[in-house]
């Protein structure tokens, strides 16, 4: 995920693609350090549901990230 040179201007779809990528990938942090209270309070079948879902977060924010650093 390298930078593009300073004298390139980055494309604003990119810039919008890396923005939203970074917040998809907050999220998805949000939420896999959350889970284990689902799992102190015995209700394992949200915690797994919140681990998947975290999981294909994180996928989808990380593509983003790359796919704009490729733009």
């Amino acid at each position: 995920m390298a930078d593009p040179p300073s004298g390139t201007p980055v494309s604003r779809n990119a810039r919008r693609e890396r923005l939203a990528g970074l917040l998809v990938l907050g999220v998805a942090l949000v939420l896999l350090v959350s889970s284990p209270t689902w799992f102190a309070s015995d209700q394992a079948a949200v915690g797994i549901g919140q681990l998947v879902l975290a999981l294909a977060l994180g996928a989808v924010g990380g593509f983003l990230v790359r796919r704009s650093g490729r733009g």
